[in-house]
This record gives C-alpha cells, structure tokens and sequence, in this order.
C-alpha cells in the first residue's frame, strides 16, 4: 500500500470534500493494522462525519420545505406549493438513502465500481517495488493545461492508436494496472438490437455490464500521469488502454474494450523503462480476449 499517497489524498478531501474516492478503495483501511492505516482510517471517518451532518441538515431543510407546502395548499392552492410538493418527496428519499449509505458498514457491489474523476487503487511500479496507489479515474498528461479536462472529456481511457501520440510522453514511462471483475459501458439501445431507429423515435442509452466467462480477474493495462502547477492543486491520474472490442462487446453495440493482459505479461508492463515500443505493442497484442457475457445494467 501506497501509504503516503493514501494519506495525503484523505487528508486533503478534508480541505476539498468534493473529491470523490471509490468507497471499495476506503475499506482496505477499515480494520487499521498499523499507525499509518490508522491516520487514514481517522481521515475518513472525519470526513464521513463532516457529510452526515451536510446531509441531515439538508433533510431537514427538505422535510420543512415539505411540511410548509402541505400546510399552505391546505389553505389555500399556489404554484409554488404544488412545485414543492412534487419536488421535495424525491429529494427527501435520495437524502435517506445517501445517509442509510453513510452510516452502513457493509459494501455493496456498487461501492467498487469507479466512474470518470473517481479516485481508486491501482498498482504501480516505484524504485521497484510495487504498491496500491490511488489515483484519479481520468488522466490529465503533466505539461497540458488543466482545462483539457473539460475540452475532452474521454481522457479516462487512452486509445490504443493514439499510444504514441498524445500518450506519447506517458507510454513507455509511466505503466499501471487496474485490476477488475467486469466493466460497464453505454450503448445505445437501437444499435444493441441490430437496427435502426424508427421514424420518430429518440435515441436511448443502455448501459450494459459485461463479465467475462468464467468467472476471472482481469489485468488491465493503464497509463499514469502525475500533472502539477505552482497555482493548482497536483493531480495523479490514470487512463484505461482501449483497443477495438472482440467480437462478442462488438455485437452487443460497443466499438472499444479494455485491455486484459496476461499475467506472464504484468511484469514487463509495469517496468517499461528501457522496453522497445514494439515490444510493449507487442505486449498489448499478445492480451487475454475471454468470453464475455453481458446483461442491461439500467436503462437511461
């Protein structure tokens, strides 16, 4: 474990409670064995403590927003008092269930899964030693400006023709590994049915998780960025590789895949100091493609 750099992200979610970090991340510390799993673990309780009373006053808010409206449209009937009626019941309801969340020990399988921005774990070599580190699910390359994050906003995934382009500086230097069971991508419903849409009809997003087949750990090849500036915050970020999709991720309506490497192959990806490029290519060609089986995760 990355035990400085786990400290220091907790320790500054503290000062920017709008850092996200994946919660599967935060249970590695929740049965602290030493001083520094201990520090942390102290972080994130504070934090969770500080959002609780966020929350409950915001319910609060919520509950007398509502209890005012029915007693006023008992009265006499306004627009405002029927707009708050309508709106109040569903933010009351995702305030109980974010607080339920807050106060629950136990992980659901949500809690693993990231997002784009999310913070989570992923292994790295240092100096030759390899460790869990967490990092940003979103990878701003050190030297570009910040705004990058917005101008594009798929840098959570690298493709794979573009390595020795824009990733230039990052592949070859700068290798990690995300290890994970299934992966989720957004489809469009038309396209996952093999036609096209309808006169008339809207286009509708799917997601669709897919698992492989069997049941099996995937290696999944990233790159890294460590993105600094004297005025802004550091930033530590990684970026799924993505090729073209096998065949069964194709025929279900989406045009990339992660990498799944093979695990005679970690070693070699994770010190990539004084590897040929052809040899990392050679690498990422040489992946694991399993089976995948997928299912409608939610429809949006």
């Amino acid at each position: 474990m990355d035990y400085a750099e786990a400290a220091k992200l907790f320790c500054r979610r503290l000062e920017e409670p709008g850092i996200n970090i994946s919660r599967g991340f935060e249970a590695n510390f929740a049965e602290p064995a030493n001083d520094a799993e201990r520090r942390i673990k102290a972080a994130i309780e504070e934090h969770r403590a500080r959002l609780t009373v966020k929350l409950e006053k915001e319910l609060f808010s919520q509950k007398t927003r509502l209890s005012n409206a029915e007693r006023s449209l008992a009265s006499r009937e306004t627009k405002k008092a029927r707009e708050d009626v309508r709106i109040a019941p569903g933010k009351i309801a995702a305030l109980s269930t974010k607080l339920s969340d807050m106060r629950s020990l136990d992980l659901k399988p949500e809690d693993n899964r990231i997002f784009p921005f999310v913070y989570a774990g992923i292994i790295v070599c240092v100096a030759g030693e390899y460790m869990l580190t967490p990092m940003r699910y979103f990878c701003r390359p050190a030297g570009k400006p910040s705004f990058l994050d917005r101008k594009f906003p798929g840098l959570y995934n690298a493709r794979r023709d573009n390595l020795e382009k824009f990733w230039c500086e990052q592949f070859g230097t700068h290798h990690a590994i995300m290890v994970v069971e299934s992966f989720f991508e957004n489809v469009q419903l038309h396209t996952m049915q093999h036609r096209e849409l309808c006169a008339g009809e809207t286009a509708q997003n799917v997601v669709l998780q897919f698992k492989p087949e069997p049941q099996q750990v995937m290696y999944i090849a990233c790159l890294w960025s460590h993105w600094t500036d004297p005025k802004e915050p550091d930033v530590r970020g990684f970026a799924a590789i993505t090729d073209e999709p096998p065949a069964d991720v194709a025929a279900a309506g989406h045009d990339r895949c992660i990498m799944n490497l093979k695990p005679e192959h970690l070693e070699s990806w994770l010190t990539p100091q004084g590897r040929s490029k052809r040899e990392l290519q050679k690498i990422l060609s040489d992946r694991q493609v399993p089976v995948f089986a997928h299912e409608v995760e939610e429809a949006a």
